[in-house]
Formats: C-alpha cells, structure tokens, sequence
C-alpha cells in the first residue's frame, strides 16, 4: 500500500482489526504496520487515537446500521424487508457486533454508541413491524424479542450447524411474519 490512504481505508482496517482483535488492537502504530504504512498516514486523518475510536464508533453505525437500513428501504416492494433483514443479519458472522459491545462494557463513549445503535434499530424493526400491521403495542413488544435473539446471537460463543442455524432463522421469519 501506499501513503496515500484515505480516512475510509483506515477506518476499514479498523473495524477489521476490532473485530479479530478488540478494541485495545486500534493503535496507530500496529494498524499501520498492518497497512504497509507510516503512522504519519494515520495522523494525516486523525489527530489522536481518541479521534480515531470516535470516527471508529461513527463508521460503525454507519455500516451495521444505516447501510442496511437504506438497502433494505431501497429493495423491491414485493420483497419483505424484516424478512430480508432477519436473514441478513442472522448470515452474517457476528464477530464485529460483538467486539464493539465488549468495547462498550469499559468505555462510557463506545457506551453511548452502542445504545444509540440499539435505539436506532429497534425503531427500525418496530417500524416494519407496524408497516405489516401489527398494533403499536405488539410491534414494539416484537422488535424487542427479535433484537434480543439477535443480541443473543451476536454474543455467543456457541454458533450453531449452518442446518440448525437456518432452521432458527425460519422460525424467527414465521414468528416476525405473523
């Protein structure tokens, strides 16, 4: 790689990094080794480490949640977005979700981030669950179920058989579906 690393470049090596080695892995100096770079990369973007974590935190919400969000509103309207929601998010490896959540158990900042993030994707959730019909009362008691499986999900450490996994995830469709 070269010097010419952009803040994006820096914060995908740090949600890489986060998410195989926690949060005390994101220090200037061992991320830019890991980029082939000098730390003055690093500090071109960032002016401190405390900046970094913040804009870190940021990116996160970003990419867990407000990409998401949009693909989901963008796809066809035929398509069921919790449906498409739940398997996306029950696919993928909940390795990131959990090192950011680790992170918030030490860190009032990281704290914040994730109970913004909670907050955003429970209304999220609620939202669609209105959308299909469900009473107000019903979507936000639903949304809160589903969120909680997901949280359980992303926190342990016992993944289940692609066979098993799916046919939990067919269940929590079904369940989310009525």
């Amino acid at each position: 790689m070269t010097d010419q690393l952009s803040a994006k470049d820096w914060l995908d090596q740090g949600l890489k990094t986060l998410a195989k080695s926690g949060f005390t892995a994101l220090k200037a100096e061992p991320l830019a080794k890991a980029m082939g770079v000098s730390r003055g990369s690093f500090y071109w973007h960032f002016a401190d480490i405390a900046a970094y974590h913040a804009a870190i935190l940021k990116y996160w919400r970003e990419v867990s949640a407000e990409q998401i969000i949009a693909s989901l509103d963008a796809s066809a309207e035929d398509d069921d977005p919790l449906a498409l929601l739940l398997r996306r998010t029950f696919s993928n490896k909940p390795a990131l979700e959990k090192a950011v959540r680790t992170w918030a158990a030490i860190d009032p900042k990281a704290r914040a981030a994730v109970q913004a993030i909670d907050r955003r994707r429970l209304d999220y959730v609620e939202s669609l669950l209105r959308r299909s019909g469900l009473a107000d009362e019903a979507a936000r008691a639903r949304a809160q179920i589903l969120y909680w499986a997901f949280l359980g999900f992303a926190l342990s450490d016992q993944p289940l058989p692609p066979a098993g996994q799916s046919a939990v995830l067919d269940e929590l469709v079904r369940f989310a579906s009525r």
